[in-house]
């Protein structure tokens, strides 16, 4: 009788440390997770933001080529 009822508690106590290592490994697993979305968020705002800077930058250079043109062409005609 003893002896079964340590099996049966051993058993248990088995199963619940399974069941709570099964948890944390849950746990880690979601965390990672949630890890790698916020590093690929962060990356891809990074790029948007660099490529609206260099986007920017183009458009200054070129409205800058379109005034010195707009300026300098009557000169040089004349």
């Amino acid at each position: 009788m003893v002896v079964v009822v340590l099996v049966v508690v051993v058993v248990v106590v088995v199963m619940v440390v399974v069941v709570v290592v099964m948890v944390v490994v849950l746990v880690v697993v979601v965390v990672v997770l949630v890890v790698v979305v916020v590093v690929l968020v962060v990356v891809v705002v990074v790029v948007v933001v660099v490529v609206v800077m260099v986007v920017v930058v183009v458009v200054m250079v070129v409205m800058v080529l379109v005034v010195l043109v707009v300026v300098l062409s009557p000169r040089m005609v004349q």
